[in-house]
């Protein structure tokens, strides 16, 4: 009796000193990836072991939500704040960058005493000052733009064998992109944990995201569906192997039992719904449940959450920021007050927590500007009003098939009434630029991308619209460039500004055909598989604020054109040009800025 009654005083004491030390985080989003993308929620097909075992081991949310496509799931996560406030309601057009006065997790903990690191997917800005090595992430390992191939990414980069953004230089990788991810945020973690600091590895992943590629012994392990559910499910499994891998390499250091491991998604399944979805109506992109419902695991032995307990109380993205801060003992800046609330007490399953029902919002904009009632969930425990018009009872209709909203006027009009009052704090906000900087002394050097052109029109935001000439054409004489770069000067200056029709590293003559690139393993080709056209450009311009400096001929074998300007300090259109022989003006894809001096 006297051994047990020691043995319990031990492990009491063990576990105080352990919630003593600032806890690690772990979190792991992957892209696109469902809620009925998992083994533990019911999946017949999807082989995902190690997240099944780690749902048998973790608090769960079973009603949480993001937004429902993946720049405004991350700004919402990073700051804490409604996507719709924090910039970052698109994941193109300048609208995926998350403000620069926006916290981040990074930051956040990094305040508290973190060491931050950032892998894989950003998607919130890939110039100064929106880069994660701009937002207090001290190891930064990572694509550009939203996804491996797309146009801020670096050139002909596809899922294997790529090169990606180490702390701001560029560097070589062998192996699949999610293995490669994985592989950095470990030796981050080794690293943090030989140095005794506490850590933050913000683990992103741009898979099971398209275009479908993936090893092939993983998708031999669905050799009897579709193709495509075989890559996308196959990029899955990685995942889940790399999760594995990763538990077990804390296990090994000997901080598994006070290290926060999340895992958790960015949006609806994009291609598993016609396999399972749960029950849920929708998917990626979509405003009902299965466009924003998602995965929600959180393991932390020290605290008690390392058996299997579930809470179904409505949460949302922008409770993460504020709940860990709350579990790592850290606080935000006085005046930085989030949108969501800890949801502390909800992960503990010993807590008796009295949790008092909300209101909460998601939308899926996915335009320049911001419109009310645009693909909009107004959600309650209870209830779901969809655009305004369509009212579900979610708990007795979950796959949300009956629409009741004549039923229950007086539930739609409260909701709508919380609706409107929140918009119109909001919709103030949606004026406020998300600028990229020239002539900041931490980045004299500004590569821009034709993804962040801001116009109605989508812009070439992949690479494959690069080398498919996408913005010309041929049939259409005379056509206008329509798009800008938003920019905000920082200082008087001389600038140099050069235009390309291929980008730095592609090194090659503005007027060049390029042979299409090597393929990769998967269900769809690669974007560098394709051939690059080459444009009938016979003019270079410069245009700042819809004037037209100057114009200069493009030479033969020009690699780009370049300008100098005088520019003052201030905000900025940037629309630097391409004419071609039929007097059709094309945005130059690739413009690099450098500030030389007063």
């Amino acid at each position: 009796m006297k051994r047990l009654f020691l043995a319990a005083i031990l492990a009491a004491f063990s576990c105080s000193s352990l919630l003593a030390e600032k806890p690690n985080v772990v979190l792991v989003i992957t892209d696109d990836q469902g809620y009925g993308d998992l083994g533990c929620y019911g999946n017949p097909v999807i082989q995902t072991p190690n997240i099944d075992k780690l749902a048998s081991e973790s608090s769960q949310l079973s009603n949480y939500h993001v937004a429902p496509t993946c720049s405004p799931t991350r700004a919402a996560l990073q700051s804490g704040h409604w996507t719709d406030r924090a910039g970052a309601w698109h994941t193109i057009m300048g609208r995926s960058m998350l403000r620069a006065q926006e916290a981040t997790l990074g930051q956040l903990l990094k305040d508290n005493g973190y060491v931050s690191g950032m892998f894989g997917k950003w998607h919130l800005g890939d110039n100064y000052p929106y880069r994660p090595e701009d937002r207090g992430y001290d190891e930064v390992y990572r694509h550009g733009g939203g996804g491996v191939g797309q146009t801020p990414d670096l050139w002909d980069n596809a899922y294997f064998d790529g090169h990606y953004f180490h702390n701001g230089e560029i560097a070589p990788a062998e192996g699949f992109c999610t293995d490669v991810f994985f592989r950095q945020a470990n030796q981050f973690i080794r690293d943090s944990a030989k140095s005794n600091k506490p850590f933050f590895a913000y683990i992103s992943t741009n898979a099971p995201h398209g275009p479908l590629h993936c090893p092939q012994d993983y998708m031999d392990k669905y050799a009897d569906q579709k193709e495509g559910i075989a890559a996308f499910y196959g990029m899955i499994t990685n995942v889940d192997d790399n999760v594995g891998k990763t538990r077990k390499l804390l296990k090994e250091l000997g901080i598994a039992d006070n290290t926060i491991f999340i895992f958790t998604t960015d949006n609806g399944t994009a291609y598993g719904a016609n396999v399972f979805n749960a029950g849920m109506r929708g998917k990626k992109g979509s405003e009902y449940d299965g466009g924003h419902r998602v995965p929600f695991m959180c393991y932390w032995p020290a605290a008690g959450m390392d058996g299997k307990h579930v809470s179904d109380r409505l949460t949302h993205a922008v409770d993460i920021a504020p709940t860990l801060l709350a579990m790592t003992g850290g606080s935000a800046p006085e005046n930085y007050k989030f949108d969501g609330k800890s949801i502390q007490a909800l992960l503990n399953p010993t807590a008796d927590v009295a949790w008092e029902d909300r209101y909460l919002v998601t939308d899926s904009q996915r335009l320049r500007d911001p419109r009310k009632w645009k693909q909009t969930a107004v959600m309650s425990q209870q209830w779901r009003l969809i655009n305004g018009k369509e009212l579900y009872d979610i708990q007795k209709d979950p796959g949300q098939k009956n629409n009741i909203a004549k039923d229950h006027p007086d539930v739609v009009a409260k909701m709508t009434a919380f609706y409107d009052k929140w918009w119109a704090e909001l919709e103030p906000t949606f004026a406020e630029p998300t600028e990229i900087y020239l002539g900041h002394p931490n980045a004299p050097v500004a590569s821009l991308t034709a993804h962040d052109w801001i116009q109605k029109a989508y812009p070439p935001w992949n690479q494959g619209h690069i080398r498919s000439g996408d913005g010309y054409n041929a049939k259409k004489q005379g056509a206008k460039h329509e798009g800008h770069w938003a920019v905000k000067v920082i200082r008087d200056g001389t600038y140099e500004v050069s235009l390309r029709r291929w980008p730095v590293e592609a090194d090659q003559p503005i007027l060049a055909e390029l042979p299409p690139g090597t393929d990769v393993p998967g269900a769809s080709r690669a974007m560098r598989a394709r051939p690059g056209v080459a444009l009938p450009i016979t003019t270079a311009t410069l245009r700042i604020d819809e004037k037209d400096l100057e114009s200069k001929p493009v030479p033969q074998d020009a690699h780009e054109v370049t300008f100098t300007t005088k520019l003052k300090s201030g905000s900025h259109k940037l629309s630097p040009l391409f004419v071609t022989d039929d007097g059709s003006e094309l945005g130059a894809y690739y413009v690099v800025v450098r500030y030389l001096g007063d």
